[in-house]
């Protein structure tokens, strides 16, 4: 059932009047939250109402909020929240961590006093923890969450724009890019694209010898190291998505001399989200399998209409902001917004860090 909350619960602007009223329904209405979605050029797929059926699939409910503002202006916080707990224990996340970024659709882009009437809403909530990982382009405007009570997570992204079309992409990109797509190309690399769900096999196959990689550049026992990755990226998460996705999830694949180099996961809606990549690195290396591939995925969003193609966090990885860098995009400084009750993000840092140096774990991202 929907909720419908009034002004005093939902929280108010600083210094709003009185009688000014915020409406907020909770879940969204689908064919609202639909329409805003249509109508938000910066919007994502993982803002998306089959983007949180996905996510629900595994344990959480759909606590998305649309905010009703005074003036007029409407927006939809796509939002879940773990199920079958008292609220007192509950937390909500727009998004969890490995489903992408949440963040406010609406019907033109959210302003600071905007920000500020939401987050009003959200503490006062009665939840543990709320959390808000938003579109990093909204960045500044985010930054009106900022103040007590609330942890601001400092996190990288990179963003290509798209405007002017393949062509002016392909001349924003670094020599050592457009090297790389033409080496790809006199490879023999043959390129498919599923939209089907066919080709998660050959990504899930990557997927592992990826893993196996990944452990042994950071000192991580491989066990350790499937059992992180399985359980953030579990097999059915990715047959559910191309399920309710359908041709908005894209599945490209390399193949070198009837073996699969390399693949990668792009979301395609309004804009483009290049989520997921693996490889086999020594067939993918010496092929440029990677390089060619991005093209191939931007092209497809050029031709799609997108705005921006989105290649996803790059923390503190060099060589990663470097390889995105190199087809054009530009870093994203933004945060991550936590709104606690108790301190659960610095225990859970101080946790972490005592994990890794117990095992001798290195932060390497390729």
């Amino acid at each position: 059932m929907a909720l419908v909350e009034s002004a005093h619960q939902a929280g108010r602007r600083p210094n709003a009047p009185r009688g000014d009223a915020v409406q907020v329904s909770s879940p969204a209405p689908r064919d609202l939250w639909e329409s805003l979605l249509a109508g938000d050029r910066g919007a994502l797929v993982s803002q998306s109402p089959a983007w949180t059926d996905c996510i629900c699939a595994f344990g959480y409910e759909d606590a998305s909020r649309l905010y009703e503002l005074p003036g007029g202006a409407r927006f939809v916080l796509p939002m879940v929240s773990s199920s079958r707990l008292p609220p007192a224990l509950a937390t909500r996340a727009s998004m969890p961590p490995a489903w992408g970024m949440g963040g406010l659709i609406g019907e033109r882009p959210p302003g600071e006093g905007d920000i500020e009437t939401i987050v009003a809403d959200l503490r006062a909530g009665r939840e543990l923890r709320t959390s808000i990982r938003p579109n990093p382009l909204h960045a500044a405007q985010w930054s009106a969450a900022a103040g007590p009570g609330v942890t601001a997570i400092p996190r990288l992204a990179h963003v290509l724009r798209l405007e002017g079309g393949q062509q002016q992409v392909w001349r924003n990109f670094s020599k050592s890019a457009r090297q790389g797509v033409r080496k790809g190309l006199r490879s023999g690399l043959e390129i498919e694209c599923d939209t089907s769900g066919r080709l998660l096999p050959v990504f899930f196959d990557l997927m592992e010898l990826s893993i196996a990689r990944w452990a042994g550049q950071q000192h991580e026992p491989l066990w350790l190291a499937r059992w992180r990755a399985r359980r953030r990226d579990p097999e059915e998460k990715f047959r559910r998505m191309a399920g309710a996705l359908g041709e908005s999830m894209r599945v490209w694949v390399a193949w070198k001399n009837g073996r699969a180099a390399a693949s990668m996961i792009v979301l395609l809606g309004t804009n483009a989200t290049d989520t997921r990549g693996v490889m086999n690195k020594e067939l993918a290396g010496p092929s440029n399998a990677n390089d060619l591939l991005q093209w191939h995925a931007i092209q497809d969003a050029c031709q799609a209409g997108c705005v921006d193609y989105h290649l996803g966090e790059s923390g503190s990885s060099r060589s990663l902001a470097h390889y995105k860098e190199k087809f054009g995009a530009r870093g994203v400084p933004y945060h991550e917004y936590r709104i606690e009750r108790l301190p659960l993000t610095s225990a859970d840092l101080m946790l972490r860090q005592a994990v890794k140096r117990v095992l001798g774990f290195r932060d390497v991202t390729e």
